[in-house]
């Protein structure tokens, strides 16, 4: 192809925070920002227009943590790590197999970024690593596919690493972004799933597949599950609350059960300190007596390709608790703070309201 630097669009639209230490809280839509550089020749980079982004606690949880050093993402910085886009080139000599489709400019694909990042999906154009990327499967809507990203992957690294056909899984927090898939992605792998929601998510995380589910509401969630004995092989922490959870789980945890964290509740030091205490405690300090693990999510086109495949066949329902305009990020973002959707939140970033392709 041509020289990479030939693409590089002049300007691009995105939405931007600063560096005066309150994160995406003072977000500013900037109509002619610079846009990332081209692809480096000989580098796995690819310059992306993004169609449609997905949300997640990340995109203000990590500009906003009080233990991230401000001059680790350069300043102006887009939030957002997922998207779904077109390619607008591939720096020279890529790897554009990598053993499935072969990727071209004009093609849509979806992933996620890596963080930290100053051109976040919250932007009209970001440069992604070949890793993070996989072509969009014929059929998926753009904003669906822009939903998958960092929550099924992380659903995916959280139980498929520890479960074999029969295996019990809890899972804390099944109806949110990640939840949801972590409910069907065990359910595909054969597990038998329990999740935690409140009662009026109930019949959402069994119409996802869920087998039992446990109202955190009615008492306390740890008690309850505990009720069940030690039965399960896994449990999946999606919210980080109950604090005692983990080291109740050595009451319903069978030998050899895993306790994979998934996120914490909030940046507070309690829950700072209750992390470092499940990691570094053996159980005769106070600490569990599982395997206790905090995951950290790792790109993988594989795994892209094979849950992108099940969302195409069905066996995967992304759920969009909603979809903003480009516009209104701002309320998109403070519908997330809510912790209240139930499912994914999207915002259209170059696409109308019909979200035409």
């Amino acid at each position: 192809m041509a020289a990479a630097t030939s693409a590089r669009p002049a300007t691009m639209k995105a939405w931007q925070y600063g560096n005066d230490g309150h994160g995406i809280q003072h977000l500013r839509l900037n109509p002619t920002a610079r846009p990332p550089r081209p692809p480096k020749p000989g580098s796995q980079e690819i310059l992306v227009e993004v169609i449609s982004m997905a949300l997640n606690p990340a995109d203000y949880k990590v500009p906003e943590y009080p233990i991230v050093p401000r001059f680790m993402i350069p300043k102006p910085a887009s939030p957002g790590f997922d998207f779904c886009g077109r390619i607008v080139a591939l720096a020279d000599g890529l790897d554009r197999d990598r053993g499935h489709e072969r990727l071209e400019p004009g093609q849509l694909v979806f992933g996620r970024l890596d963080w930290p990042l100053q051109f976040g999906t919250l932007g009209q154009f970001i440069l992604c690593h070949r890793g993070g990327l996989a072509p969009v499967p014929h059929g998926v809507h753009v904003d669906t596919a822009a939903a998958i990203g960092s929550a099924a992957l992380t659903a995916y690294q959280s139980v498929a690493p520890y479960v074999r056909e029969g295996s019990r899984v809890f899972v804390n927090g099944g109806s949110g972004g990640v939840g949801m898939f972590t409910v069907q992605i065990a359910k595909l792998l054969g597990c038998h799933v329990t999740v935690s929601c409140s009662g009026a998510n109930i019949e959402l995380v069994k119409s996802l597949g869920a087998d039992e589910a446990v109202d955190y509401t009615e008492g306390s969630l740890a008690e309850s599950v505990k009720a069940s004995g030690q039965v399960f092989d896994l449990v999946v922490d999606n919210v980080g609350r109950p604090l005692d959870l983990y080291k109740a789980s050595d009451q319903f945890l069978r030998k050899g059960g895993r306790f994979v964290q998934v996120a914490a509740a909030d940046e507070s030091l309690g829950d700072i300190l209750n992390m470092l205490s499940r990691w570094l405690l053996p159980g005769f300090l106070g600490g569990g007596r599982h395997p206790w693990k905090i995951l950290m999510v790792k790109n993988s086109v594989e795994e892209l390709v094979r849950i992108g495949q099940w969302v195409k066949e069905g066996k995967i329902k992304v759920l969009l608790d909603s979809v903003f305009d480009f516009e209104d990020a701002l309320d998109a973002y403070k519908k997330l703070r809510t912790k209240r959707a139930k499912g994914k939140i999207v915002v259209r970033v170059t696409e109308g309201p019909s979200g035409k392709l």
